[in-house]
């Protein structure tokens, strides 16, 4: 049989089933759990910067160049930002 002709049997339905390289399912899967992890630590740690800005006094937030306004708008961003 044709490879062709193999691939349009599957999609009817009427061959096999390709099998499912396990070992390489595995190593694909953790990767992505390893990405979701650094990227959940990433926005906790932006959330945690943004919530020392608000608690800085307006002198503080003067000396490194930042108003209150700025600040706020900074908080209200999407942490996806």
């Amino acid at each position: 049989m044709r490879p062709d002709h193999a691939a349009a049997q599957r999609l009817a339905g009427r061959g096999p089933a390709p099998a499912i390289r396990t070992e390489t399912l595995r190593p694909t899967v953790l990767a992505q759990c390893v990405a979701g992890a650094r990227w959940l630590g990433r926005q906790v740690e932006k959330r945690r910067s943004r919530l020392a800005l608000l608690e800085m006094s307006d002198e503080q937030l003067k000396d490194i160049g930042l108003s209150r306004g700025q600040v706020y708008s900074e908080f209200k961003r999407r942490l996806r930002d």
